[in-house]
C-alpha cells in the first residue's frame, strides 16, 4: 500500500479488496474487476458531469477548463462518455468495446470538437478520452456524460452491464499525469447511463434547472446496498441555466444564489447532496475566454444611450435585426450571442457602463458573478479534499455488488466484515453530518454549526483547514486548537439540555478532533 494512504477507511477498503482476491481467485472476470478497484486508489478522482438534455454540461466542462473543448461530437451523432484528463499535449483517443484504443482525427468547431473514426463503427465506441494540458485537470478528471432521462425509457434493467463497462478502465495503467482527480462524460439516456455513472464515478456534479428534489431520484434508486446507505451523498447539485431566472434580468445570478441557499436548507434536497451552487455557465465561459474584439464590441454597445441599449436587448430577434442603426454588424452581434447569450450581453453592457473598462476587468467580473469561483471551491472542498473517502466509497460499492451478485464460499464472511467497516467508518459519519448541518436538518447556534462543519472537514480536509489556522501553523498551535475543540465539544456531547441529535453530532465532532490530535502526535 502507498505510504501516503494513511486513512483508516481506505486502508480497510484496500484490505477487503485484497481478501476478495483470495475468495474469487479462480474467476478471471472477478479478478480483473478487483484489480481495477485496486488501481482506483492511485488514479485521479473521477467526477462525472451529469444532467438532462440541454442542462449545460458541456458548457460547465469548458468553463472549468477555460477551453472550448466540449462537446466532442462523433460522426453519427451518438452520445458517448467523454473523459477529460491532464496530458502533455492535446490528444483524443477512442476506446472501442473489446478493441484496441484508436487515436482520432480532430476538427475544432465553434461549439467544441468533432472527431472522425476513420471508417470505424461508432456503435462499437462508448468512451472517448481527451487529454488536454491544463492546470484545471491536474486535480480532477471530468467526465461529460450522456443526457440523463428522468423517464423509465431504457429497456435495460437497472443492474444490467452496459457495453461501455470497460471503456475508461481500459486506460487503467495508472494515474494521469500530474493529477489526482478526474472528470467523466457518457452515452445517452435512461437507467443504464445512471448505473454506469454510479459504478465508475467517485463524485457527481449534477446539473439541474430548478434544483427540485426529483432531479436526484435516478441516482438515489440506482444505489442500493449498505455502502450507499452508510454514505448516501457524493453529489454537488448545480443550478444551471440560471440566466433564465428572473426573466433574464441582470440580477438573475443574484436570484439564483438565493435559490441555491434555500435549496441547501431544504431537507428534501440536502439529504441527497453535499451542497447546492448556482452557475451561469455561458457567463463563466465568456469570462474565461473573452477576446479583445468581443470586449470592443460590448464597449461599443455600452456606449449607446442606455434607453436604446435596453430596447435593443429586449430579445434576440430584435438584437439581430438587420436594419439596426448601431455600429455592430449582424455577424458580430451573432457571435456575441453565441458567446454570452442575451442575458450575458445585457450584463456585460451594464458592467462596461459601470466601470469594467478593460477586457481583463470585464472578464474577471463575469467570472466572479457567474458562480464559477464558488463551484470550483466547492469541487475542491467536497471532492478533491475528500478524494480518499470518495474513492473508498466507490470501491466498497463495487465490492459489495460483486459479493452479493456472485456468492461463493468466503463471500458471506467478507460481506460481514464489509458491514463492520461501514459501521465504524467515521469518515462517512462526517459526510452525513456535513450534509445535515448545511441542509438545516441539524441546528446549533450559527457559530457552533460553522465550527462543527469546519472541524469535520466541511471547509477543507487538511489539519489547518479543520482547525481554522494558517497552513504554516506549528504543531504546538495545532495541538492547542485541537485540545480546546475536544474539550468544548465534549461538554456539548454531555450537555443534558441539548437534544439527542445535537449530542450525537457533538460526539462525531469530538471523534474528528481526537483523530486530529492523534495525527499531530
Amino acid at each position: 500500500m502507498s505510504a501516503s494512504r494513511v486513512g483508516r477507511l481506505d486502508e480497510a477498503a484496500w484490505g477487503l479488496v485484497h481478501e476478495a482476491l483470495e475468495v474469487y481467485g479462480n474467476d478471471p472476470r472477478a479478478v480483473e474487476e478487483l484489480h481495477r478497484q485496486f488501481a482506483r486508489f492511485e488514479e485521479p478522482l473521477r467526477i462525472a458531469v451529469a444532467g438532462p438534455w440541454r442542462s449545460g454540461k458541456s458548457t460547465l466542462v469548458n468553463a472549468v477548463m477555460g477551453e472550448a473543448v466540449a462537446p466532442v461530437e462523433v460522426a453519427d451523432g451518438r452520445q458517448v462518455f467523454t473523459w477529460y484528463e491532464d496530458g502533455p499535449e492535446p490528444r483524443v483517443t477512442a476506446y472501442p468495446t473489446g478493441g484496441a484504443p484508436r487515436d482520432l482525427a480532430v476538427t475544432r468547431t465553434a461549439s467544441g470538437m468533432r472527431v472522425d473514426l476513420g471508417g470505424g463503427r461508432w456503435d462499437q465506441v462508448d468512451d472517448i478520452v481527451v487529454q488536454w494540458p491544463t492546470r484545471a485537470l491536474r486535480h480532477a478528471v471530468l467526465i461529460d456524460t450522456p443526457a440523463v432521462s428522468h423517464r423509465a425509457d431504457d429497456t435495460r434493467t437497472a443492474g444490467e452491464e452496459t457495453p461501455a463497462g470497460n471503456g475508461r478502465l481500459a486506460l487503467g495503467a495508472g494515474p494521469t499525469a500530474g493529477g489526482d482527480a478526474e472528470l467523466v462524460d457518457g452515452p445517452g439516456g435512461g437507467a443504464a447511463t445512471v448505473q454506469r455513472i454510479v459504478r465508475e464515478a467517485d463524485a457527481v456534479l449534477y446539473l439541474s434547472r430548478d434544483g427540485s428534489g426529483d432531479d436526484l431520484r435516478p441516482f438515489q434508486t440506482a444505489q442500493p446496498g449498505s455502502v450507499a446507505r452508510a454514505a448516501p451523498v457524493n453529489v454537488l447539485l448545480v443550478l444551471s441555466r440560471v440566466d433564465e431566472l428572473a426573466g433574464g434580468r441582470v440580477d438573475a445570478l443574484l436570484t439564483a444564489r438565493q435559490l441555491a441557499r434555500r435549496h441547501r436548507r431544504d431537507p428534501r434536497v440536502s439529504a441527497h447532496c453535499l451542497s447546492v451552487v448556482a452557475l451561469g455557465g455561458l457567463v463563466a465561459l465568456a469570462g474565461r475566454m473573452l477576446s479583445e474584439s468581443e470586449y470592443a464590441a460590448l464597449a461599443a454597445l455600452a456606449g449607446l444611450p442606455r434607453a436604446e441599449t435596453d430596447r435593443l436587448l429586449l430579445s434576440t430577434d430584435r438584437f439581430l435585426a438587420a436594419d439596426l442603426p448601431i455600429p455592430l454588424d449582424v455577424e458580430t452581434r451573432r457571435r456575441l450571442l453565441d458567446r454570452l447569450g442575451i442575458f450575458g450581453v445585457r450584463l456585460s453592457a451594464t458592467l462596461v457602463r459601470t466601470g469594467s473598462d478593460s477586457r481583463a476587468r470585464l472578464a474577471a467580473e463575469l467570472v466572479r458573478r457567474s458562480g464559477l469561483t464558488e463551484l470550483r471551491e466547492s469541487m475542491t472542498r467536497y471532492f478533491v479534499d475528500r478524494a480518499p473517502v470518495l474513492k473508498s466509497r466507490a470501491v466498497l460499492m463495487a465490492l459489495e455488488s460483486l459479493l452479493r451478485a456472485e456468492p461463493r464460499p468466503g463471500a458471506t464472511e467478507l460481506l460481514a466484515r464489509l458491514e463492520q467497516v461501514l459501521a465504524g467508518a467515521h469518515e462517512f459519519r462526517e459526510l452525513r453530518l456535513s450534509a445535515a448541518l448545511l441542509g438545516g436538518q441539524l441546528r446549533f447556534d450559527p457559530e457552533l454549526s460553522a465550527e462543527a462543519n469546519r472541524l469535520i472537514g466541511g471547509d477543507g480536509a487538511s489539519l489547518a483547514a479543520r482547525l481554522g489556522v494558517e497552513h504554516d501553523a506549528t504543531a504546538d498551535e495545532l495541538w492547542a486548537r485541537g485540545s480546546a475543540a475536544v474539550r468544548r465539544w465534549q461538554d456539548l456531547a454531555e450537555d443534558p439540555l441539548r437534544g439527542v441529535d445535537q449530542r450525537r453530532a457533538a460526539r462525531i465532532v469530538v471523534r474528528s478532533c481526537e483523530g486530529m490530535l492523534a495525527e499531530i502526535s
